[in-house]
């Protein structure tokens, strides 16, 4: 140790019987080593209560050990379950996250992207609500590596996780129709979306698969897809000529305020309707009526655009070849639209 009483690097190579470079190394770059002689360089880390010089490894490198997570709204579950995959896989790698809210702002998404490359971060994992090619494309000038989230892109685009949203409405919709529920309704927020209009699209194939014709199904628009959103589509739905028997909800937000609206008009549910949500936030098991749902790999989702980010920063621009990597739905069955008994 200096005489300082400042734990050096060399301080912790000494004590781990290796060379300073290998501390180094271990620090900076994990996957250089072996696992052997990272278990020993770590422990005498923890030993000596060693703290990097971050700094001044950004200094030397030009880049930080920091990744940054663009999302459009930090209250929803959705989101916190990507960010939470995310912060899990980048600390594995060594790398710390940074999170930023955009409140649907590109003005503010784009500041915040500024924000990054000053930092030196690696790069940027976001969440983009619209389709502007336009919009990403800017954000690929200012030089950083870019993964977009619950987003499918070409290979020409760059690197992309998402979910199967088409199949995810083909399963909201075929559960309904197994029920033998005929007059059904789409809940969802504010045309263009295109998550959205997957999910439709997947939802319309089921209906037309079991027979079923446009007489047959009502699309709601509320002006928001939230929880105060889903009741204002509710009271839309109640004032139908036809009652649904069966509702599909953009997301569980919305779906959860749909079970509310219905209650308050003495709608049962699922007796007299079945709702089904989208997402399977935190909130669906404990809404009044459990909540059916599509499931979205959301954490699984967060800890792959964290390894597509750190592929493409570890290769060169000429040598990568974007990936979009695409999960599969599932089907979560609870009181809301249960199986027949």
């Amino acid at each position: 140790m200096s005489k300082t009483g400042k734990v050096r690097l060399s301080d912790v190579a000494k004590a781990a019987g290796v060379s300073s470079g290998t501390v180094s190394n271990t620090i900076n770059r994990p996957d250089s080593v072996s696992d052997a002689t990272r278990r020993k360089v770590l422990a005498a880390i923890r030993r000596l209560d060693f703290v990097p010089n971050e700094g001044a490894a950004t200094l030397r490198s030009g880049t930080s050990k920091l990744l940054g997570l663009v999302i459009p709204d930090v209250t929803s579950s959705f989101y916190a379950e990507i960010a939470k995959g995310v912060a899990r896989q980048a600390e594995e790698h060594g790398y710390a996250m940074l999170l930023f809210n955009t409140d649907d702002d590109p003005n503010r998404e784009i500041r915040q992207l500024e924000t990054l490359a000053r930092h030196r971060s690696i790069g940027a994992l976001i969440v983009p609500r619209m389709a502007d090619e336009h919009r990403l494309a800017r954000l690929r000038e200012l030089g950083m590596h870019l993964v977009l989230i619950d987003r499918a892109t070409s290979e020409h685009d760059g690197c992309s996780v998402s979910i199967d949203d088409v199949r995810g409405g083909l399963l909201a919709g075929q559960h309904l129709v197994s029920l033998g529920r005929r007059r059904l309704a789409f809940v969802d927020g504010p045309a263009g979306v295109p998550q959205a209009g997957r999910r439709l699209e997947g939802f319309r194939q089921a209906l037309e698969d079991a027979g079923l014709t446009s007489a047959d199904f009502a699309e709601i628009h509320a002006e928001t897809a939230s929880y105060a959103g889903g009741q204002q589509a509710a009271r839309q739905v109640l004032s139908l000529a036809a009652l649904p028997d069966g509702i599909f909800c953009i997301n569980d937000q919305m779906a959860i305020g749909v079970l509310n609206g219905l209650a308050h008009a003495g709608v049962t549910v699922p007796a007299r309707v079945a709702v089904v949500g989208y997402g399977d936030s935190a909130v669906a098991e404990s809404a009044p009526v459990p909540l059916t749902t599509v499931h979205q790999p959301m954490i699984e989702l967060g800890r792959a655009a964290v390894d597509l980010l750190l592929g493409e920063v570890a290769v060169t621009r000429g040598e990568h070849h974007h990936l979009s990597t695409v999960f599969n739905p599932t089907l979560v069955v609870r009181e809301s639209a249960p199986y027949p008994a």
